[in-house]
């Protein structure tokens, strides 16, 4: 078959290039850019622990060397500490890191990947689908016709691809403004995040009502000044007298030293496309939709749709057309995306709104701080990864459906597991391969070795079963996991959503709900080739 055609070489087109590979799917990425990343330090990412995880497995890299993990938060109203947070064991530090940094990374693994061609200079300017495909053009002295099976516009918030479809972006426009700098200076908080409202020397009018600081290695700070409404021209004179304010203020006398490194102004519209697929062609990132108002973090999100659409484009792509799977796609995140941006919509009334009643309300501002606070660390409705119940994937009522703290379609708890080989692995380690999990939870086997206990108990049966699923899937086994009994057996997605929990070995229950993990049965014709893959590779 022909080839991916990847549309944007900025992160999210880049993992998913990277993703698409890890499961044997050849892919081409037509960058419209000269094929590297102007650094820019104002420009960074805050990825959650399990993004963080993702973009980790991708790479290759441990990010915590390229990026920073905060020892804290805390948010500030005036002179006081309204909250605080030391991240650990319960709550894991989120991951900053420059988005130059985290792009040359992954353009770093893909320079050794056999299956992925990235076309610099090549600007897409036409397209056209077939039943079999999509070609699509690109510009240039000569210009370039690429033929591909499928096609993802990860373009960005202008997206070719979009308007190529005619696909409307309906939203809002400039929902908040930022000022940005990126220095190198020493604050009062080492590596903790910070969140400041109203700040005492506030003298410059309602622009310097909210700061943001947030550190990255090497002793460099990226900083956010909230900007007031309209489109009044950020000039250097006053981001510098930002700048100045500021640490004068957070320092309690003269400005400290500092180096400045980076500005900019951040512009956040709210913003989501109304499909995100057109036959053969989707949408992931930006071109699929916008957010960020409230301390969200819109690229984390599209890097999430590339995890999502990854698995099921390697399944297609290999086993012929899976349409309700494809379908899955558009429901599961966009649907995660509308109920984030909702959130934000509802909130940003509560919080910017000041003034009236509101502010003679005892604690309103403790409240509205709380709700910036999810925001940033990834909490609540505005900040909290989404999860798929109302997924077309999530199989019907089983017999031997047993409930767990994981409801079906969020995220499973990483947990250390033994694999098919014997080794201990961390469970999100199996992630990202195209294979549906089957983790059966065995209090025990984890201080014996594997040859021990595979074939006795319930295992041969469980192992038979596995080897019957619709789809290729792998044989895990863990000591424990949060709220689950002995021989409690998940059924886990490729992307690392639970599917169901089962009361023991249950080959029909275990077989319907593998069976509609991924989209029901395999279209004609394609069936066989699966099945004989899925048995083939347990074997």
């Amino acid at each position: 078959m022909d080839p991916v055609i990847i549309v944007g070489a900025g992160p999210v087109g880049l993992a998913l290039a990277l993703a698409l590979a890890r499961q044997e799917v050849p892919c081409v990425v037509l960058d419209e850019g000269a094929g590297k990343d102007e650094p820019r330090p104002a420009r960074t990412i805050v990825l959650r622990e399990e993004t963080a995880a993702l973009m980790e497995r991708l790479t290759g890299v441990p990010l915590v060397h390229a990026g920073l993990r905060w020892a804290g938060w805390r948010s500030m109203r005036r002179k006081q500490v309204t909250a605080e947070v030391a991240f650990g064991d319960t709550e894991p530090a989120p991951l900053h890191i420059a988005q130059h940094v985290l792009t040359g990374a992954l353009r770093a693994a893909l320079a050794g990947e056999r299956l992925v061609e990235v076309a610099a200079n090549s600007r897409l300017d036409a397209m056209e689908q077939e039943p079999s495909g999509v070609a699509a053009h690109t510009r240039g002295a000569t210009g370039t016709w690429w033929r591909g099976s499928y096609l993802v516009g990860c373009d960005g918030s202008r997206s070719t691809v979009r308007k190529l479809q005619d696909i409307r972006f309906p939203g809002r426009t400039a929902v908040e403004r930022h000022a940005v700098a990126a220095l190198r200076t020493e604050l009062p908080w080492h590596d903790e995040a910070l969140l400041h409202r109203t700040p005492p020397w506030r003298t410059s009018g309602p622009s310097a009502g909210e700061i943001t600081a947030r550190p990255l290695p090497d002793g460099v700070w990226r900083l956010d000044w909230l900007l007031p409404p309209g489109k009044d021209l950020v000039t250097p004179e006053l981001l510098l007298g930002r700048i100045r304010e500021t640490l004068a203020g957070w320092a309690g006398g003269p400005t400290p030293p500092y180096e400045l490194l980076d500005t900019g102004v951040h512009t956040v519209h709210h913003r989501l496309a109304r499909r995100w697929r057109a036959d053969r062609v989707f949408l992931a990132g930006d071109a699929a939709h916008l957010l960020g108002a409230l301390g969200t973090h819109g690229l984390e999100e599209g890097l999430r749709d590339a995890d999502n659409l990854a698995w099921k484009l390697a399944l297609a792509w290999h086993h012929g057309p899976h349409e309700a799977l494809l379908d899955s796609y558009q429901t599961e995140r966009r649907a995660v995306v509308a109920a984030r941006l909702r959130a934000a919509d509802q909130a940003l009334p509560l919080v910017r709104g000041g003034g009236g009643l509101r502010s003679y309300v005892p604690g309103s501002a403790r409240g509205h701080d709380a709700l910036l606070m999810d925001g940033h660390l990834g909490r609540g409705a505005l900040g909290a990864p989404g999860t798929y119940a109302g997924s077309p994937l999530t199989p019907g009522r089983l017999e031997g459906e047993t409930p767990l703290p994981t409801a079906p379609g969020s995220a499973v708890t990483d947990v250390r597991v033994t694999a098919e080989d014997g080794t201990f692995v961390r469970l999100r380690d199996r992630l990202g391969r195209g294979a549906l999990l089957v983790v059966l939870i065995a209090p025990g086997t984890g201080v014996w070795e594997r040859r021990h206990w595979v074939s006795a108990g319930i295992m041969p049966r469980l192992a038979a079963a596995v080897s019957a699923l619709p789809h290729r899937a792998e044989l895990l086994v863990a000591e424990s996991y949060p709220g689950a009994a002995a021989h409690t057996v998940l059924l886990v997605r490729p992307d690392g959503h639970l599917v169901t929990a089962l009361s023991g070995v249950r080959p029909a229950d275990l077989y319907a709900a593998a069976q509609a993990a991924v989209g029901g049965p395999a279209a004609a014709g394609a069936e066989t080739d699966a099945t004989a893959d899925a048995g083939a590779a347990s074997r």
